[in-house]
């Protein structure tokens, strides 16, 4: 019976047997997970689950020429053909001029604690009472008819990462959640649904299960008969939710991938004012406990603080060493990655700053406007800046939040979007992308 290797053993033989089989560099990652997790609805149990799961990965190169397999068996027969298998794979791909591992001059020398792993651990019955009880106070808000569900759940990581240029790297992670949505309605039989959740790398930093499940079902019950609403151009405000995915769609704009491709509609843009000058986005990836906090990049780079948007200018792309070398540009340690693929640009803890305003005064100017809670589709074109997306929310008139109003489309231009973006002051810093309460000027919006 052949051996079976710990993670860290079976990442640096891939490592040492990859050389050995002819490659001229290689670099190896390791990921030992736990998971668990909780479902229910209607107060009953409807699934409970546990996973325990040990992958690895193997990247080589023989000259210009890479490869990447990967395995979730670990014993010492398997890796050493997985190796050999890989230099093969490597020798008979094309040249990749701008592949390759890291300078090790530029890789990270210290490897920073971050607090991302969470000691603590719940039982699927611990999480299957917090799932119940998340449900129980939805279903308590007057208004709510069902549950469309609720779950809890955590995941545990270990992650190990060897070269051949000498870089290492050893650590752990944790994550955990709590979610809810429910369905509202009224006498008449119209239904709404809306939801809300909580997540952290720490249980007890978690939103309260009683104050996440009644949010969701407040949240559904102040949809209910909505009304539609003529056509026209008109000022729109996005919650903090929504408004998260904007700055996910700015940072998809910034990929250095898409950059070097000539697919993004900001490719021309860098230096340029690109959001007004009172706002910025600021990334941070060695926040303490941080959402998508990391030591280092997905290619030993060290990940350092930095603003994307400064002041509203356009002052960084996102970089991993791949797309940095196809623009002739230093990488920026932006890289991460799953088993099984290669590095790509990848943003960490980005904030959206400079808001001065209470979302009350926001919005107290406008005279006739929409308030967005909820967004339907896919219709952002990265290329173009084309913005057209299905939306829910709540009319504005005289600069307070009336009626709720649904079956409508707003659409814009995603330049003119950022450029003429206003921001509230409650920004609140726990998500991976974060952002206060944002008014965008004079959106196309369909409705009846």
């Amino acid at each position: 019976m052949t051996e079976i290797l710990s993670l860290s053993d079976a990442v640096a033989f891939l490592t040492e047997h990859a050389r050995k089989s002819g490659a001229d560099a290689a670099e190896s990652c390791g990921v030992r997970s736990l998971s668990a997790s909780a479902e229910c609805r209607a107060q009953k149990t409807e699934n409970l689950e546990y996973a325990e799961t040990s992958g690895v990965d193997l990247r080589v190169f023989c000259g210009k020429r890479p490869a990447v397999v990967s395995s979730c068996v670990l014993d010492r027969d398997t890796l050493a053909e997985l190796a050999e298998r890989a230099v093969q794979m490597a020798k008979a791909v094309p040249e990749d001029p701008c592949c390759g591992l890291a300078d090790p001059a530029l890789q990270a020398a210290n490897i920073p604690d971050l607090d991302l792993f969470d000691p603590a651990e719940k039982s699927t019955a611990e999480l299957l009472e917090l799932a119940l009880k998340t449900e129980d106070a939805a279903l308590s808000v007057k208004g709510v008819a069902l549950s469309d569900g609720a779950s809890a759940g955590f995941e545990k990581s270990h992650i190990v990462s060897v070269s051949t240029t000498g870089f290492s790297r050893e650590y752990d992670r944790s994550s955990a959640f709590v979610s809810v949505s429910v369905i509202a309605a009224d006498a008449d039989g119209n239904k709404e649904t809306d939801y809300d959740y909580s997540s952290a790398v720490y249980f007890s930093d978690l939103d309260d299960a009683a104050k996440i499940g009644r949010n969701a079902g407040e949240r559904a019950v102040k949809r209910l008969n909505p009304t539609k609403i003529d056509s026209g151009v008109m000022d729109v405000v996005f919650e903090p939710r929504l408004a998260r995915g904007l700055i996910g769609t700015f940072a998809g704009a910034i990929n250095g991938a898409g950059i070097a491709r000539g697919t993004s509609f900001l490719k021309d843009e860098m230096g340029r004012q690109v959001l007004p000058e009172t706002l910025s986005i600021l990334e941070d990836p060695l926040k303490k406990r941080g959402a998508a906090s990391r030591p280092c990049d997905a290619e030993g780079l060290p990940c350092v603080p930095c603003a994307l948007a400064d002041k509203g200018v356009l002052s960084a792309w996102l970089l991993d060493l791949r797309s940095a070398r196809k623009l002739g540009l230093a990488p920026n340690g932006h890289a991460a990655r799953g088993l099984g693929a290669n590095p790509h640009p990848s943003a960490s803890n980005l904030f959206l700053t400079g808001g001065t305003l209470s979302p009350a005064e926001l919005i107290g100017d406008i005279k006739r406007g929409l308030y967005l809670t909820q967004l339907f589709g896919q219709g952002v074109d990265l290329i173009t800046g084309d913005y057209s997306r299905g939306a829910s929310g709540f009319l504005i008139e005289n600069g307070e939040i009336t009626i709720p109003v649904s079956e409508i489309t707003v659409a814009g231009n995603l330049k003119s979007m950022f450029r003429n973006m206003a921001a509230a002051n409650d920004l609140d810093g726990r998500h991976a992308i974060n952002a206060p309460t944002v008014r965008l000027a004079e959106l196309t919006v369909a409705g009846k």
